[in-house]
């Protein structure tokens, strides 16, 4: 009886020739010093007490309110030239005053000067009142001059009047106080404007203002 033999091959690739190493490096976990951990929750605390003075300093420092001249209404102008040159004057204002503070505003009076070529016409003042925290008021006021009597200035006064147009200078300043806990801050602000007004058509054709 023939027997059969099974033979079994192996095969073997062979190697590279520059086979490549492969370094793995183990790294130790990191447990910082009692001396950095100081300097860290040091740091951190520093970081806060700044963040804190920086939002306080925001929230309490007592800023001056600003005030605009939200409205100017002229109610009639007028030059008499007998018995001798007089002006009849009157304006309509409305006075917007910004409180910026996180604390409520009370002011005294609100005054408003008109000028004529940097000498004042009239004046005259408002009533006091509050204005809230992060808030604004409107405050109106009219100015009456009847019979001014305009010597300094008659010659450009004259001149103006030929043109049609007459510049006026209003002068708008509040003065409150800012109630900040048991303390009493004062404050204050001030609006000056140029206005030109046709005494044609009774109206404002120009008008420039710039805070002080």
């Amino acid at each position: 009886m023939a027997s059969t033999k099974n033979d079994y091959y192996v095969v073997y690739a062979p190697l590279p020739p520059n086979p490549t190493a492969q370094n793995v490096v183990v790294l130790p976990y990191y447990h910082p010093t009692p001396r950095r951990r100081r300097l860290i929750r040091h740091c951190l605390i520093g970081s806060t007490c700044l963040l804190l003075l920086s939002l306080s300093i925001y929230f309490l420092y007592p800023y001056d309110p600003t005030i605009q001249l939200a409205r100017v209404r002229l109610n009639r102008v007028r030059v008499n030239s007998s018995p001798k040159l007089t002006l009849d004057l009157s304006f309509s204002l409305t006075v917007k005053v910004h409180n910026r503070d996180f604390f409520s505003l009370d002011y005294d009076a609100l005054d408003v000067s008109v000028g004529y070529r940097g000498r004042e016409l009239g004046f005259v003042s408002s009533q006091g009142g509050r204005v809230r925290a992060r808030a604004s008021s409107y405050v109106n006021a009219t100015l009456d001059l009847d019979g001014l009597v305009v010597i300094h200035d008659v010659f450009y006064l004259l001149e103006d009047l030929a043109k049609g147009v007459i510049p006026f200078e209003t002068d708008t300043q509040v003065n409150g106080v800012l109630g900040f806990f048991f303390f009493k801050i004062p404050l204050k602000a001030r609006v000056s404007c140029e206005m030109y007004v046709n005494i044609n058509n009774q109206t404002i054709v120009h008008q420039d203002c710039y805070p002080e």
